[in-house]
């Protein structure tokens, strides 16, 4: 159904068969604050899996991957093999790409030594960056800041792969670490 609500551009109604997953994603998701360890270690992972693609081929597939990758559970993800690699290989469900499957489990084990899900949270909401005004239209919204720099940088060093400044940025944005709704679009800005 279109409605007459003012959205970000990149969430406008499309026609397509997909286009209420798409305005229901940014309507409900997209710059919520995410503190919950396991979803965001799921949310860094779909952002690198996303890398070269549509987000609307990521939300498609996003079940999928759920059940593929345990729920995006950090210490199941950690334990995977070789086997599961094969596994994941053979699911049509999910992108296909062992670079970044590998990514993901290497990255399961980079925030299960961190300790708990809740501190690879902790260590994400360190990068967030002050609250600012929200930009007035798409064009004043960067790719990468200073801050996704610095986030991308400390998750490679702890051998964390597949979060370049873009991707941290990415990630920064749909977990409400930045709010980067321009100011005309409906969604009420979320504290932090």
């Amino acid at each position: 159904m279109i409605d007459e609500l003012v959205r970000c551009g990149w969430a406008s109604v499309r026609p397509a068969p997909d286009c209420d997953l798409y305005r229901d994603y940014h309507d409900q998701e997209w710059g919520r604050p995410v503190r919950d360890g396991v979803a965001l270690f799921e949310r860094m992972s779909l952002e690198a899996f996303q890398s070269g693609l549509s987000w609307l081929t990521i939300l498609r597939k996003r079940e999928n991957f759920r059940l593929a990758f345990s729920g995006f559970d950090v210490e199941k993800v950690a334990g995977y093999t070789d086997a599961d690699v094969r596994r994941l290989m053979a699911d049509a469900g999910i992108v296909r790409n062992r670079a970044k499957i590998e990514a993901t489990i290497a990255n399961a084990r980079a925030a299960a030594e961190l300790g708990s899900p809740d501190d690879l949270s902790g260590l994400l909401w360190t990068f967030a960056p002050q609250p600012r005004p929200r930009p007035a239209d798409g064009s004043q919204i960067p790719s990468a800041t200073a801050e996704s720099t610095a986030m991308a940088h400390e998750l490679k060093r702890r051998g964390f792969r597949f979060v370049g400044p873009t991707t941290a940025y990415a990630l920064m944005q749909a977990t409400g670490m930045v709010d980067d709704h321009i100011r005309a679009c409906w969604v009420p800005p979320a504290g932090r």
